[in-house]
């Protein structure tokens, strides 16, 4: 017959959710050549939102993994902005936006659509509570960090 102890009133109790909700975009080990060869650092980026309206997206380099995370949400938590959202859920206008050589639109769509993006766009978007909008990328760049910094200024040009 097996052991099983019973929980006590303290394991029971449901853990308090997080303030934000975080997702990795991207985790990349990179290099930097030195005289001894070559030392190994990890780059994390990290997107924080609370479904609310609130976003924010870093990138944070460390010596292992978890660390580099922690550092991007520490980042992300002090860069966060607030999205502008109407009643049904979207974003008030169009917007394009423009980072490095990533280009990306993003447009309003009607009620029970969706999140229709791809990649950091998604991501971005859901976190920050949006939920019917259509992203395109249209240049055909695929790098991430700039998919997903062009997504940020595309949000922080959005107004009332």
């Amino acid at each position: 017959m097996a052991y099983m102890r019973k929980r006590s009133q303290t394991q029971k109790q449901k853990r308090e959710k997080p303030e934000y909700e975080q997702k990795l975009i991207d985790l990349r080990r990179v290099a930097r050549v030195m005289a001894g060869g070559r030392r190994f650092s990890f780059r994390a980026s990290l997107v924080i939102g609370n479904r609310k309206g609130d976003v924010g997206f870093a990138s944070a380099k460390g010596v292992d993994t978890a660390l580099a995370i922690e550092k991007a949400f520490k980042q992300a938590r002090k860069h966060m902005m607030r999205v502008p959202l109407t009643k049904e859920g979207t974003i008030p206008h169009e917007v394009f936006a423009k980072h490095a050589g990533s280009q990306l639109l993003l447009k309003p769509a009607r009620k029970g659509r969706g999140v229709m993006a791809g990649g950091p766009i998604r991501v971005i978007c859901d976190l920050a509570g949006i939920q019917d909008i259509t992203g395109k990328i249209v240049s055909r760049s695929t790098n991430k960090l700039n998919n997903a910094l062009a997504t940020m200024k595309a949000l922080q040009k959005l107004n009332m």
